[in-house]
């Protein structure tokens, strides 16, 4: 089975997971999303729940992610971006997003992992997920 889109956004999320905040309640560390997290996995959720496929992934996959961000300066439609954020930390929220959208079981499943990120005339998300 394989599953391939993309999800067109003017402004592509670039908050991250782990900007989770922590505060103290009654002497214990309790965690909590700050608003901008909170409005990152509404847009991703509404966007990935256009696309769940019929049937959960249940065993390994392979997930390509093509990261497109709007042109900025004197980039290039199709040129790697090598600044921030970093794709280890996008990925953390959209895996997430997706497991709580029913595309596979648990995001443990994902064995192979190809992310890339790019400078494009059409910003967005390309999302790839294949059974291996």
């Amino acid at each position: 089975m394989t599953v391939e889109f993309f999800m067109p956004m003017k402004k592509v999320p670039t908050t991250t997971h782990q900007q989770k905040q922590v505060s103290v309640v009654n002497g214990k560390p309790v965690f909590y999303e700050p608003e901008d997290l909170k409005a990152a996995r509404a847009k991703l959720m509404a966007h990935l729940g256009q696309h769940v496929p019929t049937e959960k992934f249940t065993g390994p996959v392979r997930l390509i992610v093509k990261w497109c961000f709007p042109i900025t300066g004197d980039r290039q439609d199709g040129q790697y971006k090598h600044t921030r954020p970093d794709t280890d930390n996008l990925q953390k929220l959209l895996k997430d997003c997706m497991s709580d959208c029913g595309f596979w079981k648990d995001d443990a499943l994902v064995a192979s992992e190809i992310v890339e990120k790019f400078w494009a005339n059409v910003p967005g998300i390309y999302i790839r997920i294949e059974a291996i």
